[in-house]
């Protein structure tokens, strides 16, 4: 490995440790790969889509990807492609296209409109029209296939002043991609863009009107959202294909920006969410709670993840939490039993969701630069937690592919790190953009999402 590289992994990684040497020195310009030669809209064969913003298996895991390791502005970019608004939300990639989703003012300014919320604070006024916009990248060229406005009004939040009026993550089945932005309403469109159905749910009020984000989740032929706020929160089911409703559970809780996971367990479907007072599973089919387990904190961000019959929910703002539920046995309030396997109440996540990779949880301090390893089945923690030091304010969820991790910070450093018992850093990489949303891997490629640029990275 070069000397570069090397003196950045010569010491273990420790909470002490340093991680983080001076960024890789830029390379000469990277060459277009080739055209795929894969009909319209069908995945490459051997390639997992990226449908959702977590991934395909709802983890932060890529099974079968191998994306680069290094880049920079002139190293490794496949294309670089400017966004005609912002948004927070993950891109999803399927078959031959990437799909993101995006705001952007529009029409002449208004008298500022300031938040009225309870304890409002680091707010931004309403002072504009917004556009809400799916958007379609061709994968090859980065050439913007179609962009289509599904909303324009007056927001009646201005939300936080790190966050965008477009922080949800679409979804795809593969042949419809489902844009959800909150209060401006559910939308099913065609891979071609033709808007097929919509939903209006009303209008949420957030907690100190910091804004929305939960992404809607998909299984199968159903699609949920979770609809926590200052207000009668729920948790609703509907029919992929005509957006009509199937059930809705009302939620004992106030705002979350969590999303929900689907977890299949012992033949049955479980919805896991995660929420202030208790984390509850419901019954896909009919929405029924099947368990619910207290302990977490208020603003719940980070959402739950799951693997072999274990879940994994964690939260950080007045107190810190993370526990790992057992799915067998389950019923009822599980709160304080022994379905509650391994817990921990230091250095757990707050915006970041966690990553389940290989066995063991990662997941980050707050939003910060700590990261904690711990395995999966009993919350041990033989090494770390790690120290790592340049990366700052990480709202974007980490990743994993080809047997390593991907860190992605707001000033635009990512870190690329082993698994190995002593992690090695293999690449510290910088762009010039700031990055909130969580990437998206995908075959040799990785994608990052900027807030004016969306990069297509590849070796």
């Amino acid at each position: 490995m070069r000397a570069l590289l090397a003196s950045i992994t010569a010491s273990a990684l420790a909470l002490s440790a340093s991680l983080l040497g001076e960024p890789p020195s830029q390379g000469e310009p990277s060459h277009e790969s080739p055209p795929h030669e894969t009909p319209p809209h069908e995945t490459p064969p051997h390639e997992t889509p990226w449908h959702q913003w977590r991934g395909p298996l709802s983890t932060g895991e890529s099974p079968d990807a191998e994306p680069p390791i290094e880049w920079s502005e002139t190293k490794n970019v496949r294309w670089k492609v400017a966004l005609p608004g912002k948004g927070h939300s993950t891109p999803i990639v399927t078959g031959d296209r990437v799909y993101v989703t995006a705001a952007f003012p529009t029409g002449e300014a208004v008298e500022p409109r300031h938040d009225s919320a309870p304890g409002s604070h680091h707010a931004v006024a309403v002072t504009r029209r917004q556009a809400y916009a799916v958007i379609a990248v061709d994968r090859t060229t980065g050439a913007i296939e179609w962009q289509r406005t599904v909303h324009s009004g007056l927001p009646h939040e201005g939300g936080h002043h790190t966050g965008t009026y477009a922080s949800a993550s679409p979804v795809t089945d593969g042949e419809h991609v489902f844009a959800f932005f909150g209060s401006r309403g559910l939308y099913a469109l065609s891979l071609d863009g033709e808007v097929e159905w919509q939903l209006d749910l009303g209008d949420m009020n957030t907690k100190h009107a910091h804004g929305e984000g939960a992404s809607p989740a998909l299984h199968e032929d159903t699609l949920i959202v979770n609809w926590d706020h200052e207000g009668p929160s729920f948790l609703v089911a509907l029919d992929k294909r005509t957006g009509k409703e199937r059930w809705r559970s009302p939620r004992d809780e106030v705002s979350s920006w969590a999303t929900p996971i689907v977890v299949e367990h012992e033949g049955r479907s479980q919805v896991i969410v995660s929420g202030t007072k208790r984390i509850r599973a419901y019954d896909l089919e009919s929405g029924a709670v099947i368990w619910e387990c207290g302990g977490l904190s208020a603003n719940i961000v980070a959402s739950p993840v799951a693997a072999d019959g274990m879940v994994f929910a964690g939260s950080s703002y007045d107190s810190q939490a993370l526990l790992a539920i057992r799915l067998a046995g389950s019923k009822g309030d599980i709160t304080g039993s022994s379905q509650v396997v391994w817990q921990r109440d230091r250095l757990t996540p707050y915006v970041p969701s966690p990553l389940l990779y290989e066995g063991k949880l990662y997941y980050l301090r707050h939003y910060q630069g700590i990261l904690s390893r711990v395995e999966a089945e009993n919350g041990a923690e033989p090494s770390g937690p790690f120290r790592l030091r340049g990366v700052r304010d990480v709202y974007a969820s980490p990743v994993a592919a080809a047997g390593r991790i991907y860190i992605t910070d707001r000033q635009g450093v990512t870190i690329v790190m082993t698994t190995a018992a002593t992690p090695e850093i293999l690449a510290v990489n910088r762009l010039d953009d700031s990055f909130s949303a969580s990437a998206a891997v995908v075959g040799r490629e990785i994608y990052l999402r900027g807030e004016s640029h969306l990069y297509s990275l590849a070796d």
